[in-house]
């Protein structure tokens, strides 16, 4: 048997059918930038996630950068950010002007409790990241950000859908910042994002730097940047999200059935909290210390497995630091992300869940040979 990490040609035939059908329609309006079907991403989207303001952007990258130059975070101001994220998050810092400030993250990659120690006198904002689709502690950390009037933009980008007591990622903050790349649990058919916020001033701020700082046609008030949404993403988006709740009761069956089967072995960390509502199960990230030998021998078998991330962002050169991450850096060297997305068949799974099975019993019987 064969099992990809991620195949999205098996997205059903229903689907299919509905997002073919969906650019038919648009292609016979003609209407390619703007228009209903972005207003109605975002209406819905304010809905679902409980945000008094959804703005389309053009991708997650893009949401983290609008979100900080919103906020006027520039030149001399530094921004707080988890070691262990996708590198965009600390790359926005650099390039509004800013100083990403690393620290270190607990055991399954969020922002550790004790980032206040981070702040100085330059410190602006804070990056929560949720990471995996598991929502950091945002009570904690506001009430922490709130005491040294620092501003809180959540990089939501792998948790659309998760809730924390009725409240979703990327609500709690001053910006909430969303990816709807294709691997997302909500993606699109492209690159596409979204920044969420209570504020009017930041909502109409951010709509004007999306648009060339654009107040109406040729009046542009600032300098901004062309960060518009495409509308045929933003259609394809509203047709993915009819069936979100289904797709994300299928990931989550599909994890019970990981956490069922391989819950037994002692030298695999599963994940925590991947069947609470605060996470979306985005990613499946087990921990070993045999992660290299693991992935190569479940590769050998065919099964697709994905690091996220090999390199803690500190390490790399582009933004290398000296400081204490120990914790970020052994989920970096420990964690591998199995096959999870709601079109895996439950056999697949049983299938991968054998051969991990196998490798563990192959690793417990080399070890009694050497006694």
């Amino acid at each position: 048997m064969k099992v990809s990490f991620l195949d999205l040609k098996r997205i059903d035939e229903g689907l299919k059918d509905a997002l073919k059908s969906k650019f038919a329609t648009m292609l016979d309006a003609g209407v390619f930038s703007g228009g209903e079907e972005l207003r109605l991403l975002e209406s819905h989207v304010s809905r679902y996630l409980g945000s008094p303001y959804s703005i389309a952007c053009a991708n997650g990258t893009d949401a983290l950068e609008l979100a900080l130059r919103a906020l006027d975070v520039g030149s001399g101001d530094e921004v707080i950010v988890p070691a262990l994220t996708w590198v965009s998050t600390a790359e926005v810092v650099k390039v509004v002007g800013a100083k990403p400030v690393f620290w270190d993250t607990d055991e399954d990659g969020l922002l550790a409790a004790d980032w206040g120690k981070a702040i100085t006198e330059r410190t602006k904002a804070v990056i929560p990241v949720h990471l995996y689709g598991k929502m950091q502690d945002m009570e904690s950390l506001l009430f922490q950000a709130q005491k040294h009037k620092l501003y809180v933009i959540e990089d939501a980008a792998q948790s659309f859908g998760s809730f924390a007591a009725g409240k979703a990622a990327g609500t709690f903050g001053d910006v909430g910042c969303l990816s709807f790349y294709p691997t997302k649990n909500l993606g699109a058919l492209g690159e596409a994002g979204m920044c969420l916020t209570d504020s009017d001033l930041l909502n109409e701020r951010i709509r004007r730097l999306l648009n060339h700082g654009q107040v109406v046609r040729d009046e542009h008030v600032e300098v901004g940047r062309n960060s518009r949404m495409d509308s045929v993403q933003a259609g394809f988006l509203n047709v993915f999200l009819q069936e979100f709740t289904n797709l994300q009761q299928r990931r989550k069956q599909l994890a019970a059935q990981y956490l069922d089967g391989l819950g037994a072995i002692a030298e695999l960390k599963l994940p925590s909290g991947v069947m609470e509502s605060s996470h979306n199960a985005h990613l499946f990230v087990v921990q070993t210390l045999f992660r290299d030998e693991l992935k190569s021998f479940l590769a050998d078998h065919e099964i697709g497995t994905a690091i996220h991330y090999p390199k803690i962002l500190p390490d790399m050169q582009s933004y290398e630091c000296k400081g204490d991450f120990a914790k970020a850096r052994k989920l970096s060297q420990n964690g591998l992300s199995l096959p999870l997305n709601p079109w895996l068949k439950t056999e697949e799974v049983d299938y991968v869940i054998s051969k991990v099975k196998e490798f563990f019993n192959q690793k417990s019987m080399d070890v009694k040979k050497q006694l």
